[in-house]
């Protein structure tokens, strides 16, 4: 056998930019109809340099398709009235903060500090809320606000839609019926939230962090919707034995020494890279059929079609009731 007939072929790798451009094609064009240009401030209150290169990209995104974007940076000892001063400002339409700030539960109670209707990334309760339950709307029977899903998992399903691991001939709810997925991230911004979108669309997922592994499922109740999650024994399932059970892989580690076992990794894997850092080694690609190194540009996206249907629910609202505002 020859040298070139030995080598494996390589999977192909997929850029955030090109599973962006429908998405900032759709904001551009729904931008130009508005009557008002929509503001976005962001908040820096840390020196992480992650954080100011997402606020750089989102800064320059938002100049791109039509928006206003101020970055704010204040001391974190100044953050909590900066905020409450933002949600008073009828100027000001949406708003977000680069986390970490203290890096403790003070991180949960500024998010909970922001507005619901100028929250763009939805962090707050009433979004989470909804997402764990699956409740899509704000205003049932109504069912015409949509509820605000946190913008990273949002981007991960938009992702996973593009890459078709999400089965558009099924019906809403069971698009991921059949698929194993492997979440290497349990935090509450990303990757436990994440694991419920995932799992409430019919995926099997095992979320990863440094102290177990839990395995989220939907729901038995469908009336009710909501997933559910055990912890799995560590004498029996490890990331070794359940990576290679799954069609895809996504990491989250922000920490530039952390890899993913190349090994663990099953030939013809969907394998995504959501931490700042470099989760995979070069030689992913002769695994990976299909392999996102980043998706940074999805995730500011879905932060900025947040930022749009956020008007459109107060759009909503003021005409129900115009006294409302």
């Amino acid at each position: 056998m020859s040298d070139s007939a030995s080598v494996k072929p390589a999977g192909r790798t997929i850029l955030a930019s090109t599973i962006a451009k429908p998405y900032t094609e759709e904001i551009t064009e729904n931008v130009s109809k508005l009557s008002i240009t929509p503001k976005l401030v962001g908040f820096l209150a840390n020196d992480d340099p992650a954080a100011e290169m997402y606020a750089n990209w989102t800064g320059k995104t938002c100049q791109s398709l039509g928006f206003d974007y101020e970055l704010r940076q204040v001391d974190k000892n100044d953050l909590e009235g900066a905020l409450i001063k933002a949600n008073k400002d009828d100027q000001v339409n949406g708003i977000m903060v680069y986390f970490p700030v203290f890096g403790n539960n003070q991180d949960q109670y500024l998010q909970q500090l922001i507005s619901t209707e100028k929250d763009v990334e939805g962090l707050n309760f009433l979004y989470y809320h909804n997402l764990y339950h699956n409740v899509r709307f704000l205003d049932p029977p109504a069912n015409e606000q949509k509820s605000i899903l946190p913008c990273t998992p949002l981007a991960m399903v938009k992702i996973l839609e593009y890459l078709g691991v999400y089965n558009k001939l099924l019906h809403y709810g069971n698009r991921l019926y059949g698929k194993k997925v492997l979440v290497v991230n349990r935090s509450e911004i990303v990757g436990r939230p994440l694991a419920a979108l995932l799992a409430n669309d019919g995926a099997t997922v095992y979320s990863v962090d440094i102290n177990n592994i839990q395995q989220f499922t939907r729901g038995d109740d469908l009336s009710e919707q909501r997933h559910k999650v055990i912890e799995l024994d560590s004498s029996e399932y490890s990331v070794e034995n359940l990576a290679p059970t799954c069609d895809v892989i996504i990491t989250g580690v922000p920490s530039d020494k952390y890899k993913f076992p190349t090994e663990y990794v099953r030939n013809g894997t969907v394998v995504i890279n959501f931490s700042s850092a470099k989760n995979f080694n070069d030689d992913i690609k002769t695994k990976a059929a299909l392999y996102v190194p980043s998706i940074g540009k999805v995730t500011i996206s879905m932060l900025l079609r947040n930022l749009l249907r956020l008007i459109d629910n107060k759009n909503i609202r003021r005409l129900k009731d115009p006294q409302s505002n």
